[in-house]
Parts: structure tokens; C-alpha cells; sequence
């Protein structure tokens, strides 16, 4: 496979579940709100907002535009589901597991999911040179 095929084939892979789950932020408002923690303001309008920004940043990786500047506040959005979202959600699980360590895997398997994605974001971000078109890998 050429090589521009496999920098897009993997812009795209990396965008969907992104753009899929900021289309979920929209359709699965409900859900979304019995994830969030008491400290999290604004319910269901910080949940469509979200789903915005996700919609946003995966737009912007597929057509290459902004990549720098989206992957770089996509790790931020990550990093604050991760200690907003995931970190009291692991907590609560083990408080509740009494002991069983089968009930913490879920929330910690999620947390783990969203740390790798900030990885990959500020990956992509780091990679791209201001004022490219494309980045050297991307």
C-alpha cells in the first residue's frame, strides 16, 4: 500500500470513533449524563458541547486542516475526562467492588482506552509542523 494511502487510511481510523462518538454525545444525551460527576456543570449542554469539540477535532484530522491545534486540545479534552470522568469512576468502582476486582476492570479498561487516545493525539500533534500541509507522518 502506498504510503499516502496508509497516512490517510490512518488519519481516518484515528478520527471515527471520535467523530462516531461526538454524533453519540448528541444522540445519547441521557447516557452521557448519568456519567458525569456532580462537579461537571451545565449536564446536558457540556455533554452536546463535547460532542461538538470530538466532532470538530476528527473533521479537522481527516481533512488536514488545524491538525496541530486540534490534536493538541483533543489530548486537553482527554485529559480532562480522564481526571473529571475516568479517575472518579475507578474510585467509585472500587468502593463499591467489595473486593472483586472483576467490577473495577470496566471504568479502569475505559480510563486506560482514553489515556492511549491522549497519547495518540499529542503524538499527531508533535509530528505536525506548523504551516504544513501534512504532517511528516500524516
Amino acid at each position: 500500500m502506498h504510503m499516502k494511502n496508509l497516512t490517510l487510511t490512518g488519519r481516518i481510523l484515528f478520527a471515527l470513533p471520535f467523530f462516531v462518538m461526538g454524533l453519540n454525545h448528541f444522540f445519547m444525551v441521557d447516557f452521557f449524563i448519568g456519567k458525569l460527576t456532580s462537579f461537571i456543570p451545565g449536564a446536558a449542554f457540556t455533554i452536546m458541547l463535547t460532542g461538538i469539540f470530538l466532532i470538530a477535532a476528527a473533521i479537522s484530522i481527516v481533512i488536514k486542516k488545524y491538525i496541530k491545534l486540534a490534536c493538541s486540545l483533543l489530548a486537553l479534552l482527554l485529559f480532562i475526562f480522564v481526571l473529571s470522568i475516568h479517575i472518579p469512576n475507578l474510585v467509585n468502582a472500587i468502593q463499591e467492588s467489595s473486593g472483586d476486582k472483576t467490577a473495577i476492570m470496566p471504568p479502569f479498561v475505559t480510563m486506560l482506552k482514553d489515556i492511549g487516545l491522549m497519547g495518540g493525539a499529542l503524538f499527531i500533534a508533535s509530528i505536525y509542523k506548523k504551516g504544513e500541509n501534512e504532517a511528516a507522518f500524516f
